[in-house]
């Protein structure tokens, strides 16, 4: 028999969306367990582990007040600053863009937001695999919890949208990352075109390591995404292990995130960056609007559509700009040719719009 409990918000993941929905709902007062299926936060590391800078997310999402308050992290998250994101077109043609931000260690950064929740008065159980989710209640294997509100922050695959009937994005990517040891120039590189169909591979600096990955999109690639990956540690001359994979939701954000007593958010509603695949921010400023109006529904009775409302009012622009330019985009990832004479027309002025959710052609 599993253990029965009973919380006033549930949240499913605690990856940034999870735990900073947690830390929100729990600071305005309400009753929060986190459940996490992993048995340790932010392990193992699917990411590309860089990160925007408070300014630079303050000039892709004006209207958001707060950056500091969730984007302010202890200095020894930061392993590097970096100031430059290099792209490399398929002939090799390189474009050097001013973008401020740092890479930090993905799992020590999950952990530090899962610390927030928990000093905010939530608790996070780890090693808890949600099996069902119905009207007001989540079954693990070990337990049954009831809740007055469910949050989904389980991943683009969400067991909790599922059971709610809320959508899940359809065009996932698959990508691999690893840890590669060396001296690596302080630029995050972007590489594109046949090297990584419809996506990219990077090589992101940090101390000592960098992180190396690739994704591409299943409706070009013609091999596994580990074979890509191998073709690249190969062509830049580096050895590397086995990489960590994950898939990676590359279209609109979802057209319904609220159902009854359920919302969804982070990955698990479509809230990424669709031109990179950067979800951490999102998430986290998602995360702060949910956790918030979840306490208000348990406490004052606020209708959970408002969360839709809120997100939407803040993030839901430049996310669809990003995704009609992913669309834009895949007219050209079927031929490096194509790729790289629409790199060229591009030119770094609008790769600069590009890489900040704004329109390509102001």
């Amino acid at each position: 028999m599993g253990k029965d409990l009973s919380y006033d918000i549930v949240v499913v993941g605690a990856g940034p969306a999870g735990s900073t929905t947690a830390r929100f709902a729990a600071e305005a007062g309400a009753s929060v367990l986190v459940l996490e299926r992993r048995a340790q936060v932010g392990v193992p590391v699917r990411c590309g582990e860089f990160m925007p800078s408070i300014g630079e997310m303050k000039s892709m999402f004006p209207g958001y007040e707060g950056m500091a308050e969730l984007f302010e992290v202890p200095p020894d998250l930061v392993t590097l600053k970096l100031e430059t994101t290099r792209i490399y077109s398929p002939k090799m043609t390189r474009y050097d863009l001013p973008f401020d931000g740092y890479t930090t260690d993905r799992d020590r950064l999950d952990q530090f937001f899962a610390s927030q929740a928990t000093k905010a008065g939530a608790e996070i159980m780890t090693g808890q695999k949600v099996i069902g989710v119905e009207q007001g209640m989540v079954r693990t294997e070990d337990l049954t919890v009831k809740a007055k509100v469910i949050v989904g922050a389980d991943g683009p695959m969400s067991v909790v949208a599922k059971a709610a009937g809320l959508p899940r994005s359809k065009d996932l990517c698959p990508a691999v990352t690893t840890q590669i040891k060396g001296d690596f120039e302080p630029v995050c590189e972007m590489y594109f075109g046949t090297v990584a169909p419809g996506g990219y591979a990077w090589i992101i600096p940090k101390k000592g390591v960098a992180n190396v990955g690739l994704g591409v999109s299943s409706k070009f690639a013609k091999g596994t995404v580990v074979d890509y990956f191998d073709k690249f540690i190969k062509m830049k001359g580096l050895t590397a292990g086995k990489p960590d994979g994950k898939v990676v939701p590359m279209a609109m954000p979802a057209k319904r995130t609220v159902a009854g007593q359920v919302m969804t958010v982070g990955d698990a509603a479509g809230q990424v960056m669709a031109v990179n695949g950067g979800g951490i921010p999102i998430a986290r400023m998602a995360g702060r609007v949910a956790g918030t109006v979840a306490a208000e529904h348990v406490l004052k009775g606020t209708p959970l559509s408002k969360y839709e409302q809120e997100w939407r009012r803040h993030l839901y622009k430049p996310l669809r700009t990003a995704a009609r330019t992913k669309v834009l985009a895949d007219l050209c990832f079927g031929s490096a040719w194509r790729t790289e004479t629409a790199m060229k027309v591009l030119g770094p002025r609008r790769m600069n719009n590009l890489i900040r959710c704004r329109p390509i052609f102001p």
